[in-house]
């Protein structure tokens, strides 16, 4: 095989590792290396002959996480309503869409990394009937030809779309679809066309230029490692960093800028921005003439995380407090709903602590208090339930420096399993979270008796560098039920705001979702990017300049504390971002 076809192959194994890989331990080994950039290297393995995959310490950082769109819900079917744009008038953008900045994404180009984008469609076209879609890379369609300097998928560029635009079937001349609607909502959204005079329609940046990723499907042993729902899009970390990768090659420094946005997001990692692709992202934030947006998710009202204190005697100075029994152990409840296929639960503690856990299946089994080595890992069968239930342990996590625990239940019984956590020694700090999977990623439902709604923004929307976004409802200006909130699991201010996600006007009529919150946003980027490096009012621009630009503009409610954990640093508020520039 060549490395296309082990890229693709279902017989080798994907791994993310941040050093340069010429040669296996074993000589005979299979395998090729792709190059990502100087840090990371995506390496194909031939599996024949390797143990099967675990949840081992060694592997944590090396297997590809996976990645979900984050859900849209509504809208789909309902054509032929009144278009709406009261999302892009909350957040300031039909304001400056408006003279004298008239900014409307013209010479910005948005790519927009989910599902890929029905083409056809009119709000992707300029007056003349043309595509405004400058390219498509459909990671899944194998039939074409791949962009530059990438082995697989097909890349159409715009004379490939207009040609298919004039065609009686425009499938047979470029085949990629939009199956879910996913991607195609977020562009609509963040880059539709003005129809009508913007009566029948109106994207945020209407005259900016689009790319769009269709992300493949994960390789089937990734699912099955993951435990994934059958029929549940689940997409590897490395093809979004590829993604990623592609559309930064269309910026032009000082003349094209790039706007990435992200719908999608995972709940595994340390939940302060350390996975591979939130530093991936990173690097390429403090590019000039680039900016990335990233959605929260959906995950807020999900009882998917907890957190816990264990407490501490007071300090032996303090005369007036005395030295009573601590609880020195925390009673971590978990719901797991009927035919569960089984899922990945990740601990994680703050240093300098050392945790136990004690575990108590639903039947009344128990596991003693777990304190395994400083990288082990041990498989428990019971006798009255069917869980096989692997515990990985990893004192100290090489990215974060955090201690994890990972726990993978397979077929677990239904029920509520008990997990103790309790501390080796003296307690100093006593801080840990657990995170359960995203809702997508479960098959039954699933969640903690005792959910901490808070530190449940998804990766990669923690990353230090990029405008992670919650949602709200601009209707009334009501915070979105389902979005993730913040802080980050360390205490950094996460989300840097909110953008509608309630009810916002996409091309399949009213939807809602986190994800729609960062079309929104992405729209808004363009139109400043445009005012500063198009028209180079402030042409050494990049993310963070971006985001804090943002910051200083967006609405603030008088009665809130900001930064807050729902709302960052309040609502994006474009025109108010030009506001502050102007003194107003």
């Amino acid at each position: 095989m060549d490395c296309r076809e082990k890229i693709l192959s279902e017989q080798y194994r994907d791994v993310i590792v941040d050093y340069p890989v010429r040669r296996m331990p074993d000589e005979g080994m299979d395998f090729c290396s792709v190059n990502l950039d100087n840090l990371y290297h995506f390496v194909y393995i031939n599996s024949l002959g390797l143990p099967p995959l675990m949840a081992g310490p060694e592997e944590y950082q090396t297997i590809p996480k996976l990645y979900a769109l984050m859900r849209i819900r509504g809208g789909q079917g309902t054509p032929g309503a009144a278009f709406d744009p009261g999302s892009l008038t909350a957040s300031g953008i039909t304001r400056v869409q408006r003279q004298p900045l008239s900014l409307t994404g013209n010479g910005v180009v948005v790519c927009i990394i989910s599902s890929g984008i029905d083409y056809t469609r009119e709000v992707f076209r300029d007056e003349s009937g043309n595509s405004r879609i400058l390219a498509i890379w459909d990671q899944e369609d194998q039939t074409g030809t791949p962009p530059e300097g990438f082995l697989f998928g097909s890349e159409y560029t715009r004379k490939d779309i207009d040609r298919a635009l004039r065609a009686l079937d425009p499938y047979a001349v470029v085949p990629s679809r939009d199956v879910e609607g996913h991607g195609t909502a977020m562009a609509s959204v963040a880059a539709g066309s003005r129809l009508g005079g913007g009566t029948l329609f109106l994207g945020a940046a209407p005259d900016a230029q689009i790319v769009a990723v269709k992300l493949k499907d994960c390789k089937k042993y990734l699912r099955d490692y993951y435990l994934i729902p059958e029929g549940v899009r689940a997409i590897e970390e490395q093809d979004i960093m590829l993604a990623v990768k592609y559309a930064d090659s269309f910026a032009d420094t000082f003349r094209r800028p790039v706007v990435i946005c992200l719908g999608i997001g995972t709940g595994y990692g340390d939940h302060s921005g350390n996975s591979a692709l939130s530093r991936y992202l990173n690097s390429i934030a403090v590019k000039r003439s680039r900016a990335l947006v990233v959605c929260g998710g959906n995950e807020g009202n999900a009882a998917h995380h907890y957190s816990g204190l264990l407490e501490q005697c007071p300090k032996p100075h303090d005369a007036k407090a005395p030295c009573m029994q601590p609880q020195d152990y925390k009673d971590v409840e978990v719901h797991v709903g009927e035919n569960n296929r089984g899922f990945l639960m990740e601990f994680w503690g703050n240093i300098p602590d050392i945790f136990n856990i004690a575990i108590r299946t639903p039947g009344g089994e128990t596991v003693p208090p777990l304190r395994l080595g400083i990288d082990q890992s041990v498989t428990y069968t019971f006798i009255y339930d069917k869980t096989r239930l692997t515990v990985s342990s990893v004192l100290v996590e090489p990215v974060s420096g955090e201690e994890l625990i990972l726990f993978r239940l397979q077929d677990p019984t239904a029920g509520v399993w008990n997990f103790r956590v309790s501390a080796v020694g003296k307690v100093h700090n006593g801080t840990f979270n657990l995170w359960l999977p995203i809702t997508e990623f479960l098959s039954s439902e699933t969640f903690f008796l005792e959910p901490d709604p808070y530190i449940t923004l998804t990766e990669p929307s923690l990353a230090e560098s990029v405008i992670g976004v919650s949602g709200y409802h601009d209707f009334n200006n009501s915070f979105y039920l389902d979005s993730g909130r913040g802080f980050s699991r360390t205490g950094e201010v996460r989300p840097v705001f909110a953008a509608p996600a309630v009810d916002v006007f996409t091309v399949y009529g009213r939807q809602t979702g986190g994800s729609l919150a960062a079309a929104v946003t992405a729209g808004g980027v363009a139109q400043f990017m445009q005012w500063a490096v198009v028209e180079q009012n402030r042409e050494l621009m990049e993310s963070k300049e971006v985001k804090n630009y943002f910051i200083r503009g967006a609405s603030r409610d008088p009665d809130l504390y900001y930064p807050n954990r729902e709302w960052g640093y309040g609502r994006l508020n474009v025109a108010g971002t030009f506001d502050v520039l102007a003194g107003v």
